[in-house]
């Protein structure tokens, strides 16, 4: 199953949506080199026109691709800056036939932007056509209602496109996280139970067996075949014990915590989330602390894809005197309104890593602070 899931298709979606938005901005960028093209103003000012037309799609679909195609977020916004100066400056040159593209910034900035500070925004943008048609500073016969519906329109096509690409790929991230919990949860109660049931059964066994082997024979029996068929017995039982105590051990089968985390940063990627990582040099720490850290930060990103609207998610790995931390931070935590969950859905999984971490020693924190939710584990190394 392991093995399955870290070779996980990328959302069916991302191609359909990709496509999608490689025709509408290239058609709509064909008009506009139409229009330019056509137009009676000097070979240069066509000619610079239709380099910026040529420039555009890739500035454009930065902005705007799915994941996988995502690119990072501090490359979006310097994509952004150099959009806003594709599309105001030009607006000088080329008047009325570069009016569309204010629709293609405010949809960008639906899709960089926090969600706070984005539709402001981009209501400025949209709000710039009319008055820039009403101050006279470009030549057109369309009037400011036209040039603010078409902005509008263009606008919440791009981001229904973007935005519902970007909900596929956490959906598939979220469900390839939660399957990996799953296996780790199953795992888990699968261990403990034949620890607690099969082992002490074995136990009363061995225990039945070795008093027997130290009592009397009885007289009518065959004492060597009695002893022979119980010394079996006991051998067959301390071995099945000691698988039992074996399986009941941390898992030391599964990923590696550096897999763990590398698996972490993309499956963050992959849904559209910036990963910032900071791992300070530690030593490798002993197998049950290595196995509650892969077991917090699944169950963490778990979280993250599931239930937060992240843009951005910090992991830090220190160690120091006091022992090995382990943060996970984003920056998508639902608001004190928003509705609850549903009866029955509340989970208990950062209840169960408290419990691990102090089994160990250590110390368990997760909670809100703002708009971020944060979830820290500290072990002891020895």
């Amino acid at each position: 199953m392991r093995g399955k899931l870290h070779r996980a298709a990328w959302p069916q979606g991302s191609p359909v949506a990709l496509g999608a938005l490689v025709v509408l901005v290239v058609c709509s960028l064909a008009l506009v080199a139409l229009d330019v093209a056509g137009s009676h103003l000097s070979r240069r000012s066509v000619a610079t026109g239709l380099s910026l037309l040529v420039l555009m799609p890739a500035v454009l679909l930065g902005q705007y691709a799915p994941p996988p195609y995502r690119l990072p977020y501090r490359w979006r916004w310097g994509l952004l800056m150099m959009q806003v100066l594709l599309t105001y400056l030009p607006l000088l040159l080329f008047h009325y036939r570069w009016l569309s593209l204010l629709g293609f910034l405010a949809g960008a900035v639906l899709l960089t932007l926090p969600p706070t500070s984005s539709v402001p925004i981009a209501l400025l943008v949209g709000a710039s056509g009319p008055l820039i048609v009403h101050t006279d500073l470009v030549r057109t016969d369309r009037g400011a209602v036209s040039v603010l519906l078409s902005t509008a329109i263009t606008a919440s096509t791009v981001f229904a496109v973007g935005h519902l690409a970007l909900l596929s790929a956490r959906l598939h991230a979220g469900r390839e996280q939660a399957a990996r919990l799953a296996e780790q949860r199953a795992r888990a109660l699968m261990r403990q139970d034949l620890h607690d049931l099969a082992g002490s059964s074995l136990s009363a066994i061995v225990v039945q067996g070795e008093a027997a082997l130290r009592g009397p024979v009885p007289a009518d029996t065959a004492p060597d075949a009695a002893r022979r068929a119980l010394t079996e017995i006991v051998g067959l039982a301390r071995r099945l014990h000691t698988e039992i105590r074996a399986i009941g051990q941390p898992d030391d089968e599964g990923p590696s915590l550096s897999e763990e985390l590398a698996h972490a940063q993309r499956v963050l990627h992959g849904s559209g989330i910036a990963v910032r990582t900071a791992l300070s040099p530690c030593a490798a720490p002993d197998p049950e602390v290595s196995a509650c850290l892969r077991f917090v930060l699944r169950e963490a990103v778990g979280n993250v894809l599931q239930h937060s609207r992240a843009a951005v998610c910090e992991i830090e790995l220190r160690s120091d005197a006091s022992g090995i931390r382990l943060l996970i931070r984003n920056d998508g935590a639902l608001a004190p309104d928003a509705p609850p969950q549903e009866p029955g859905r509340r989970g208990t999984g950062l209840s169960g890593l408290g419990y691990r971490a102090h089994t160990l020693g250590g110390t368990f924190a997760a909670g809100r602070e703002d708009d971020s939710f944060t979830v820290e584990a500290l072990l002891p190394t020895a």
